[in-house]
């Protein structure tokens, strides 16, 4: 088991559901920095769990963390392998506990089908590029966002074949797009999933294109309009963390 960690006394976790690539070890010496880079403040400590290996958090340590973050993943959150059942599982306990979880693509499915939605494949294929959302703006969760500084329509990185198809009983849709209904959700003040990549930087995600190709899961052609269209795109990554952090921390 691994725990890496930064500074002090507010505990946040991070559920890895992905292993690290050669280009995110190499460049960012893995995806543990890549969220904490995005998320984490000084004076925090950040703990990491591979839960696709099957590292977890020990039962009773689990009062003695402010957040959990899940994150992204190649595998479909309504599979059936014993690490995703196992995380479903600590999440409807962290749910009970009402502690606060965000969940990131992989994260923002799971969370979903864990708390009693569904998630399947997407009838209109890959999601991936940098694509404009809508956010409703009124539903998100009052005690933790800063309402004025965040935009209604705000671009986000995207890569995808999976999506939420319903989101829990109780729960609310809270962004979409013209591709995908559900790109984010929330339930009460202590859930909050995102179908993008708001920890996600372009590079990352040229990598990632480039595996996907080299698998032959995604089309050249395809892929490489994607790429093209990524020079001249970005993402609204400031807002993002902000969006993130705030939910988190309750800043």
């Amino acid at each position: 088991m691994m725990r890496m960690r930064v500074g002090g006394e507010k505990r946040f976790a991070l559920l890895l559901a992905a292993r690290d690539s050669d280009y995110v070890k190499k460049v960012y010496g893995g995806y543990f920095n890549v969220f904490v880079d995005a998320l984490g403040d000084e004076g925090e400590r950040w703990d990491l769990f591979r839960v696709v290996e099957g590292d977890f958090p020990d039962m009773d340590e689990l009062q003695n963390y402010q957040a959990f973050v899940v994150s992204g993943s190649p595998y479909d959150a309504y599979g059936n392998e014993h690490w995703i059942l196992k995380l479903c599982y600590l999440l409807q306990t962290l749910f009970s506990m009402q502690k606060k979880v965000l969940g990131i693509c992989f994260g923002h499915q799971v969370l979903c089908r864990a708390l009693g939605g569904s998630v399947a494949k997407s009838n209109s294929g890959w999601d991936i590029g940098v694509r404009e959302i809508t956010i409703l703006k009124e539903l998100l969760p009052r005690n933790s966002f800063e309402l004025d500084e965040i935009p209604s329509s705000l671009s986000i990185i995207e890569c995808h074949q999976d999506e939420v198809w319903e989101v829990p009983d109780g729960a609310q849709v809270i962004a979409y797009s013209d591709k995908t209904a559900v790109e984010m959700f929330s339930y009460g003040n202590t859930v909050l999933g995102i179908q993008g990549h708001p920890e996600y930087t372009k590079d990352i995600l040229n990598n990632l294109i480039d595996r996907l190709i080299s698998a032959h899961s995604v089309e050249r052609g395809f892929a490489e309009q994607v790429k093209a269209k990524l020079l001249i795109t970005d993402p609204d990554r400031k807002y993002w963390e902000k969006i993130c952090k705030s939910f988190l921390k309750g800043i």
